[in-house]
């Protein structure tokens, strides 16, 4: 059986009973720095454990190698730095292989700083897209924010605290009075979510907002009466990106449609056109 475990993401106390339960049972603990989980089991007292290094340079290598030992019969639990597996983090890849291999796939809940953010910002929660990090190139940057802030859904984003003013600047620039949230140090001793208009957060940041620690960032939904004008090129390159992560074209177009309310006969057109 392989167990995804969800870790604490600053605080060790954010861990359940029940992952506590599987680490301690586990013959392998599969995770991305053996340093960050040896701390871990430190804390908890869980002594003893074979500790496999898994990440994002070596998963396809490895995947095969758990597989194996998935075969033998062991219990592996899959473990990242912080959060669930595979949100930003290693772990797709395994988990696709080993139930393609037929073997069973477990998932803990755990804290993810995503929506720990998003609860506590004050913006719209009801429907919500997660991002993750976004692409580091100005242009490709820009595209991919116009999409977002055209978005009739709240949009949850990863950055680092070296870019998280640059991206805070590119976001000013299409909709400075957009309010949005930046939270950091999530669930630590200096944990800090502010919520403002973006231009007043982006003023805030270097003083009030120190870039330091990893950052989320909420920004709220566009509440444009009239219907939005999209770039149906980009639109188009968004769901090719979800096919590339893994998701059905079929299942990208439709989502991806229902999402900006746009046609999905049009954007199927445009899409064959382009790829197929």
């Amino acid at each position: 059986m392989l167990y995804l475990v969800g870790t604490p993401i600053g605080n060790l106390e954010d861990i359940t009973l029940r992952a506590l339960r599987v680490l301690k049972e586990a013959d392998i603990i599969a995770c991305e720095d053996t340093r960050n989980t040896q701390k871990l089991l430190n804390h908890y007292e869980i002594k003893g454990k074979k500790l496999l290094s898994y990440h994002e340079h070596n998963e396809d290598k490895m995947s095969d190698k758990i597989i194996e030992y998935l075969e033998e019969g062991l219990e592996i639990a899959l473990v990242t730095d912080a959060g669930m597996p595979c949100i930003s983090d290693p772990g797709y890849v395994l988990v696709e292989k080993v139930k393609g291999a037929g073997l069973d796939v477990v998932a803990l809940p755990g804290a993810n700083a995503g929506l720990t953010a998003l609860v506590a910002s004050g913006i719209e929660s009801y429907n919500y897209t997660f991002y993750g990090f976004l692409p580091r190139k100005t242009k490709e940057l820009k595209q991919k924010l116009e999409i977002i802030l055209s978005s009739k859904t709240t949009g949850i984003l990863y950055e680092s605290p070296h870019r998280v003013k640059n991206l805070v600047e590119e976001i000013v620039k299409i909709s400075p009075t957009r309010k949005i949230a930046v939270a950091r140090e999530l669930t630590k001793m200096f944990e800090q979510i502010e919520t403002f208009e973006a231009s007043i957060i982006l003023d805030m940041l270097g003083e009030e907002i120190k870039e330091k620690g990893e950052f989320v960032v909420i920004i709220s939904p566009s509440k444009d009466e009239e219907k939005d004008e999209f770039n149906l090129d980009d639109i188009v390159e968004i769901i090719y990106e979800k096919v590339q992560n893994g998701e059905k074209k079929s299942e990208a177009i439709k989502n991806t449609a229902k999402e900006y309310g746009i046609n999905k006969k049009e954007v199927y057109s445009l899409y064959h056109e382009k790829y197929d």
